[in-house]
């Protein structure tokens, strides 16, 4: 594969999305970009989680506490799995190699931590 700004005939991570017309293009760039901004908002919902459970376990009795760290285990995990699914969907987009599509995924990337990115837990990109 080769970097390239055509769109001609471009197939975008499945054969049935595939840019046909300008406006199928427009669309993709558009639906792209709200992909990766709601990625950011994963996160930011990960982040929240972790410091609602964190400030629930801080004022509880130490076994209860366990027991609560126990059960967001899951969630966390959870969570986890999410982000990464996520996070390799966008490198797949990204690795079309098409100018146009990359440039939405980092407008995309900078709407979404510019909207959802309020957490100031150290931030780190994971596959974008």
């Amino acid at each position: 594969m080769l970097f390239t700004w055509d769109t001609n005939n471009l197939c975008i991570v499945f054969k049935s999305w595939r840019i046909t017309s300008t406006m199928s293009l427009i669309w993709s760039l558009v639906g792209v970009m709200l992909l990766t901004a709601g990625y950011e908002l994963v996160r930011e919902m990960s982040r929240r989680y972790e410091a609602k459970v964190q400030r629930e376990i801080d004022d509880m009795p130490r076994r209860s506490a366990a027991d609560a760290y126990a059960k967001s285990k899951t969630i966390k995990a959870a969570l986890y799995a999410i982000q990464v699914f996520y996070s390799f969907f966008i490198m797949l987009l990204f690795m079309t190699y098409n100018g146009w599509i990359m440039l939405s995924v980092a407008v995309g990337a900078f709407v979404g931590y510019l909207v959802f990115g309020n957490s100031t837990v150290t931030k780190s990109a994971a596959c974008h």
